[in-house]
């Protein structure tokens, strides 16, 4: 009977990585879903954009992080890219300006 419990355990643990695996990557196809027509409609940076990059002018890069975070529903990781991107995209626009 335990082994019966565990392997039935173990059969619904390798279920559910596997529908957050879909997920995953369903919620990638509409992230580049939402890019493309983003980029297609030529809208526009997020309004939070000017303010991210005042708080990365500021040298609050964290604070910045921190942001993102709660206004987009980032992860840290994710956070932190979308900062970085940010800051290069600001390193070109002043390249360019010069």
């Amino acid at each position: 009977m335990e082994y019966f419990v565990i392997i039935l355990f173990f059969l619904v643990i390798l279920k559910l990585t596997s529908k957050v695996n879909k997920l995953e990557d369903r919620v990638k196809r509409m992230q580049h879903t939402v890019d493309q027509v983003a980029k297609d409609s030529e809208m526009h940076e997020n309004p939070i954009d000017l303010e991210l990059r005042k708080l990365i002018n500021e040298g609050k890069d964290i604070k910045a992080v921190k942001k993102a975070r709660q206004t987009l529903g980032l992860s840290l990781l994710e956070g932190k890219e979308y900062i970085d991107k940010l800051k290069s995209a600001g390193d070109s626009e002043t390249v360019r300006s010069s």
